[in-house]
């Protein structure tokens, strides 16, 4: 992929973590850039663009994390998506219904 490669360290200030809530609007709005998104936390790496992978981060409070982006928009994507990890969860968007719901 074209572009860039940006990296941030974030501290995920949470209480709960990198939960579903975080981790799914985390998910989605990586998914609408055309960069490759990595998240990492100690040895674990995670495409930030898959919610099971996010999950599998085991992000808790106080973890800090990295956010690797590459990619022909990575500059946006990165300062977006660091935004989104440490919003109040009620400032995040509701997860879409799930199909069949």
């Amino acid at each position: 992929m074209s572009g860039q490669t940006l990296r941030k360290t974030v501290e995920i200030t949470n209480p709960q973590g990198l939960h579903m809530r975080p981790a799914t609007a985390f998910a989605l709005l990586a998914g609408k850039f055309q960069s490759d998104v990595r998240v990492y936390n100690e040895d674990r790496c995670a495409n930030g663009k898959s919610l099971l992978e996010l999950f599998q981060l085991v992000a808790l409070p106080g973890a800090q994390v990295t956010i690797e982006v590459s990619g022909p928009d990575a500059g946006d994507a990165l300062a977006a998506l660091a935004e989104v990890i440490n919003r109040r969860v009620e400032e995040l968007p509701e997860p879409p219904p799930s199909a069949g719901a």
